[in-house]
């Protein structure tokens, strides 16, 4: 790293799939997800014409504070327009790195801390982050905003940075 930056670590996202996710086409959409954090911004692979389609795709962001909420996006692919909107989540992350800087020990396939839905984040239901095979992860569904129906299931993985960059 150089001027001085520190690197906190590094958030994997699987992003799993989408579920009863908004017609914005004809009869379907040809969803997608972005994620956002900062300046910084990854997408998935289009699905075609499909409101419940299968992803399993890791997207990878390097976040330097983790107090700044990640935003992920769902948008339906358009040819001729701009790409429609399809609801949007906060995703908290501040729990997971808490948790991954903890010394943990030899804990291994061992729940460390239950999220429960609340007024800030978009989860559906309690979420769990434990630790699987040595790795910090947390498993969600997040209910989208600003849409008439949609949920998006995740794995977030966090990764300590190394302390010598």
């Amino acid at each position: 790293m150089r001027d001085g930056q520190t690197r906190e670590g590094s958030l994997k996202v699987r992003v799993v799939r989408g579920m009863n996710l908004a017609i914005r086409d004809f009869r379907s959409s040809d969803p997608y997800v972005v994620l956002r954090w900062r300046n910084k911004r990854v997408k998935t692979r289009v699905i075609k014409n499909n409101v419940n389609p299968e992803w399993n795709e890791e997207l990878t962001l390097y976040i330097q504070d983790p107090n700044i909420s990640i935003k992920l996006e769902v948008f339906d692919k358009d040819t001729f327009t701009p790409d429609d909107p399809m609801g949007n989540a906060v995703i908290d992350i501040q729990p997971l790195v808490e948790a991954g800087r903890a010394d943990l020990g030899t804990l291994d396939n061992d729940i460390i801390r239950i999220v429960s839905p609340n007024s800030i984040n978009c989860l559906v239901d309690e979420s769990k982050i434990y630790i699987y095979n040595g790795k910090v992860v947390q498993d969600m569904i997040l209910r989208l905003k600003d849409v008439e129906c949609g949920e998006v299931e995740l794995r977030l993985e966090w990764v300590n940075a190394r302390r010598n960059w």
